[in-house]
């Protein structure tokens, strides 16, 4: 592994895993996605370049399922609006509680 897409590869999807792991919300984790998407086309290419086929055809199978994350957090129509109201819902909780504990 010491193809410069080899590394992109395996450094880009330990981010992309991290920032779903975190948690940080709908749209950390669409981006996420997005990383993974570039990530697969670059273990695509290492695969097909090195003679690695099962490397090339796993990240085919993950380009569609990212791809697939890609929609559906960040332009999927109405997950984009549950986003938009969650987050209003998000934010008068908060002012609730603080409400509370002043």
């Amino acid at each position: 592994m010491n193809d410069p897409l080899e590394w992109f590869g395996a450094i880009g999807t330990i981010v992309a895993a991290g920032l779903i792991a975190s948690d940080l919300g709908r749209k950390a984790t669409g981006w996420a996605f997005v990383l993974f998407v570039v990530v697969s086309l670059s273990w695509i290419l290492a695969g097909l370049l090195t003679d690695n086929q099962p490397i090339a055809m796993q990240n085919v199978a993950m380009l569609f399922v990212n791809a697939w994350g890609v929609y559906q957090y960040l332009i999927n129509p109405r997950k984009k609006k549950e986003i938009e109201l969650t987050e209003q819902c998000a934010e008068k909780a908060k002012e609730k509680l603080e409400e509370a504990e002043a």
